[in-house]
C-alpha cells in the first residue's frame, strides 16, 4: 500500500483557515502564492500520494486562485509538467501568453519552471498531477506551444486522463512496485499527448493559433482604453466573426476575457500595500477603466467586495 498525505482545513479554526491553506499550498507544490478572492470563510482539503516519482494530489477547495511568479520558479529545486484535470468545477490556467480553460473530461498541462497563474473561480474538486519534466522531454518533443494547452477530449489525452484518475483511485491498493509501474505508464501516455499535440495541424490548432494571436494582443495593448473587438480585429487583420470562432467554448467572449485580465491586473496593483501604494482611481485608469463607477460594480461582481474594502482586507 503507498503512503499518503492529507491536510483539511475541517481541523482548523475558522479565522485560521485562510492562513493556513496558503502555507499548505505554498509548501505542498514547491511555491505557490495563493488568493482566495477575498473571501473570509474558507475550507479546503488535500490528499496526495505518490505513484514512483509522479505526484497525484485531490485537492477540494472553495474558489481560490494560485500564481507561481517567475523568481519562485526558477528558486525550484525539481522540473515538474504540471496537469490540472477538473472532476468538478473548472480551472483557468494562463502561461507563456496563453490560457487554457478545463472542466471535466479535459486536462490542462503547465510548466513549473516558467511563471503562470490559475484561477478556480468556483468550488473545485481537481486531480493534480506532477511528472518530472526530464522524463517527458526528448529530442523530437519541445515544449515551446503544448504548455497551457487543453487536451483529454479524445485520442491518446482521453487515455492519459482516464490512467491518471484510475491510477490516484485505485493507489491505495497497490504495492510500491505497483504503484511505481503506474507512475511509469502515466509518464509515457502523458509523453504521447504531447507528441501527438506538438504534431497536429488541424483547424482547431489553427484556432487555437488564433486564440494566442488574440490574447498576446490584448496584454499588449491593456492598459489602452479603446481597446475592443473591433481594435482587435483591425490590428489582427480579420474579422469578428473569426475573433469569436477563436473564442467558441471557452465559456466567456473576448470582452468578458479583456475586462477580467484588467480586473487581474488593477488586483494585483491593489495587493501592493505600504507607503508606494497608488490610489485606487489611478489604478484604474491606468488598466483602461475610464468610467470609475463600471470599474467599482464590476470589481464587486468579481471580488464580491468594493476595490477600498479589498485594500483593506
Amino acid at each position: 500500500m503507498t503512503a499518503s498525505t492529507t491536510m483539511s482545513t475541517d481541523e482548523v479554526a475558522e479565522r485560521d483557515r485562510a492562513p493556513q491553506w496558503c502555507e499548505w499550498i505554498y509548501r505542498h507544490f514547491g511555491g505557490l502564492q495563493s488568493d482566495l478572492y477575498g473571501d473570509t470563510t474558507f475550507d479546503g482539503h488535500i490528499a496526495a500520494s505518490h505513484a514512483g516519482d509522479v505526484i497525484l494530489t485531490r485537492l477540494e477547495a472553495n474558489r481560490h486562485r494560485v500564481l507561481r511568479t517567475a523568481s519562485l520558479a526558477r528558486r525550484s529545486d525539481t522540473a515538474y509538467l504540471k496537469i490540472v484535470a477538473p472532476w468538478q468545477g473548472s480551472a483557468s490556467v494562463q502561461q507563456q501568453g496563453r490560457e487554457a480553460r478545463a472542466r471535466d473530461g479535459a486536462w490542462v498541462i503547465y510548466d513549473t519552471t516558467a511563471g503562470y497563474e490559475i484561477e478556480n473561480p468556483e468550488r473545485c474538486d481537481h486531480l493534480i498531477v506532477m511528472v518530472p519534466k526530464d522524463d517527458i522531454g526528448d529530442r523530437q518533443l519541445r515544449f515551446d506551444g503544448v504548455m497551457a494547452r487543453q487536451l483529454g477530449g479524445s485520442g491518446i489525452s482521453r487515455v492519459a486522463l482516464e490512467t491518471m484518475r484510475n491510477t490516484y483511485q485505485e493507489l491505495p491498493n497497490m504495492s510500491e512496485a505497483a504503484a511505481h509501474g503506474a507512475g511509469e505508464l502515466i509518464k509515457q501516455l502523458v509523453r504521447l499527448s504531447l507528441q501527438e499535440l506538438s504534431g497536429a495541424d488541424t483547424a482547431v490548432t489553427q484556432r487555437e493559433a488564433l486564440r494566442d494571436r488574440i490574447r498576446t494582443h490584448v496584454q499588449q495593448h491593456l492598459r489602452d482604453p479603446a481597446l475592443s473587438v473591433d481594435a482587435v480585429a483591425r490590428s489582427l487583420n480579420c474579422s469578428r466573426r473569426h475573433l469569436y470562432n477563436a473564442f467558441a467554448g471557452e465559456g466567456e467572449s473576448i470582452a468578458a476575457y479583456i475586462q477580467r485580465m484588467r480586473l487581474q491586473a488593477c488586483i494585483r496593483d491593489l495587493q501592493q500595500a505600504g507607503p508606494h501604494a497608488r490610489p485606487i482611481t489611478e489604478i484604474a485608469l491606468s488598466w483602461g477603466f475610464g468610467n470609475l463607477s463600471h470599474f467599482s460594480r464590476v470589481f464587486r461582481d468579481h471580488t464580491g467586495k468594493s476595490p477600498t474594502e479589498f485594500r483593506g482586507s
